[in-house]
């Protein structure tokens, strides 16, 4: 607001005040920004003080407009906090750190989403409002959706919703899920240009600390027995609790596509086509290639990969091969270096010199080979064949799976596990020495896969146990040291099939951020329908992050997600006295490459509150 001249009109000898108007928010205030003086003091350097008062005002309003101003402040120490009933005191702080957050949330165009699908409903609140302020809190604040609803304080815009608007629009969102994972994915290619060239797909488990898991329960229409969807499953990480899966499809760039929810129990290669099928329908009909690891390559997944134009990088376990195909991985020919596709052999790679500078480059060097794996395959119609005797029937049409598997040796990777195998070696003789029968179990990747006990005893008497360790399944596992397999049906050279498949990791950092900096549990829901809604405010949030961290790294910029999360956390403002807000941080290499992708001028130290709500509205337009 303008400044203004006030003095008291009926005093004899008025003192002169630039006073300015002030709104923050819904409320509006006026201070005295500076004192001129008194009719009588300014009679000693004007001979028409009023018109000196007004001519100083005017300066001000000059300055105002150039964002430099001074201000008088009068601080009373004595004065006390503002008494509330609230049972615990809260920060005044205000973030605009979600600025641009918001900035991606506005591209995405999720407002016009809740507006098409809210549109023939009497919806009193604003579930685009919610939905927003739920996703920042998700990436700045992860907590329960409660905890949210409480601390909406804390930031700028000081949103108005209650706990209960929350429910209805995670059932909005759940009501339309394809459509609200497709609308995200049509609306990202106006942020970034998506590669959907390569499509990564991976699953994990969210665990639920409840005593039982969901049960069957019988569809009362239908009559169809509807599987719970908390089961027990297999848990990486042996916890005994229900679970729910979680698949995730990803681009070449780490950015999410889409993702699915099943049962906790469900097989896992049973989630990938049918979300495939949803991905080709979003992709409109473009072939792409799906990658993934040994556990979402099954035959099925192949076959389905090997149509319409698709195409698949998987990777294999070697072990898991055909005795031929074995015998083909450890005959010592046909390998290349894949630095300079010169011939080499097994034998050169397992006995040079590492500790010669000259073989530094063969250490990080790998040899491969290509061995064709062609499978037959169901190509899913019949045809009538005829027998000597006169009779036919229908049978199923048999074609090839054409895939050829890749094979490659490292040895600074064979050095690394057998590392790591010798120290679990030398922990399975600890255990040798004070075993515990009652205690001993084996699991395929403990320690103790490597202790082998055996039974003996005579007739009628009771057996007794011996361990000892297993040095046949020892030099079995060596074996396959340094060994990788990778299968494919592209024509495409080992290198890029390689590098294309070393991406792989990135769908697991997707999965890290989402668990561990946006804890994407513990999950406060009990139905299905919530717990879905709860992954897809998970989802949006991990998809504005790497929309986010993909800009950065195109303009140059590369920091990790602890970087780029903290600088948006403690990018709060502080309201001094209505006037202005102080910025109480402090600048960054994160903070300057984030305002050289969207100018907000988020990097100065004090903001008037008309300039925060005019970031605002720029945004929102």
């Amino acid at each position: 607001m303008c400044m203004k001249l006030w003095y008291d009109r009926k005093a004899k000898d008025p003192a002169y005040f630039i006073q300015q108007g002030f709104r923050n928010g819904k409320k509006t205030s006026t201070r005295n920004v500076a004192r001129i003086g008194k009719h009588s003091e300014l009679l000693a350097i004007t001979d028409d003080p009023l018109a000196y008062a007004r001519e100083q005002v005017a300066k001000y309003n000059e300055e105002w407009k150039k964002s430099k101003v001074k201000m008088e402040m009068t601080i009373n120490f004595d004065e006390k906090v503002k008494a509330t009933d609230d049972p615990a005191s809260a920060s005044t702080l205000r973030n605009v750190g979600y600025f641009y957050l918001q900035q991606l949330y506005h591209d995405l165009q999720i407002r016009s989403f809740f507006q098409s699908v809210a549109a023939d409903r009497k919806i009193e609140f604003d579930p685009d409002l919610v939905n927003r302020f739920l996703t920042y809190a998700r990436i700045l604040h992860p907590g329960s959706k409660f905890d949210t609803c409480r601390h909406l304080g804390r930031y700028y815009e000081q949103p108005d919703f209650g706990y209960q608007h929350i429910l209805r629009t995670m059932d909005l969102m759940q009501e339309h899920y394809d459509e609200y994972i497709s609308h995200l994915y049509e609306h990202s290619n106006n942020v970034v240009r998506r590669n959907t060239s390569i499509c990564y797909y991976d699953c994990t488990n969210f665990y639920f600390e409840i005593e039982s898991p969901d049960e069957d329960y019988v569809d009362a229409v239908t009559g169809e027995i509807i599987k719970g969807f908390r089961k027990y499953g297999f848990s990486k990480e042996h916890r005994p609790n229900p679970l729910v899966e979680m698949g995730l499809f990803m681009d070449a760039d780490g950015i999410p596509l889409s993702m699915c929810l099943t049962s906790g129990s469900d097989n896992e290669q049973t989630t990938a086509i049918p979300l495939e099928q949803k991905l080709t329908k979003m992709f409109k009909g473009k072939p792409f290639i799906y990658c993934a690891d040994a556990g979402l390559g099954s035959y099925n997944i192949r076959k389905f990969n090997s149509m319409g134009g698709r195409a698949f990088i998987i990777t294999q376990s070697i072990r898991k091969l055909s005795v031929k195909l074995k015998q083909a991985v450890f005959n010592d020919c046909d390998y290349r270096l894949l630095s300079s596709d010169q011939p080499v052999s097994l034998e050169d790679m397992f006995s040079f010199d590492r500790e010669d500078p000259k073989n530094r480059a063969l250490y990080e060097d790998k040899a491969y080979k290509i061995i064709d794996a062609d499978n037959l395959l169901d190509l899913g119609f019949t045809e009538e064949k005829k027998y000597k005797n006169g009779k036919s029937r229908q049978v199923k049409v048999k074609g090839t799976l054409q895939q050829k598997l890749i094979i490659t040796f490292s040895r600074k990777m064979m050095e690394y596990q057998r590392f790591i195998r010798n120290r679990q070696v030398e922990r399975a003789k600890e255990l040798l020495k004070n075993i515990d029968p009652e205690t001993y179990k084996k699991g395929p990747h403990d320690v103790t896969r490597f202790i082998k006990r055996t039974s003996k005893g005579k007739s009628g008497e009771k057996a007794t146990d011996r361990y000892a360790l297993d040095k046949q399944l020892i030099a079995e596992e060596e074996k396959y040291d340094g060994f990788y397999a990778i299968a494919t049906n592209l024509d495409d050279d080992a290198q890029t099939i390689i590098d294309i498949n070393s991406m792989r990791h990135r769908i697991e950092d997707c999965f890290r951020v989402m668990k561990t900096n946006f804890s994407g549990r513990p999950v406060y829901h009990h139905n299905e329908e919530r717990i879905t809604a709860h992954f897809m405010i998970c989802y949006t949030a991990l998809l504005i992050y790497q929309l986010l961290e993909k800009k950065l790294d195109d303009a140059g910029e590369h920091f990790t997600t602890e970087n780029i999360i903290e600088t948006l956390q403690n990018m709060n403002v502080a309201n001094v006295q209505d006037m202005y807000y102080m910025a109480i941080y402090n600048g960054s290499r994160a903070l300057t490459a984030l305002n050289g992708l969207y100018p907000l001028d988020l990097d100065r130290k004090n903001y008037l509150p008309k300039e925060l709500n005019k970031k605002i509205r720029k945004i929102s337009k």
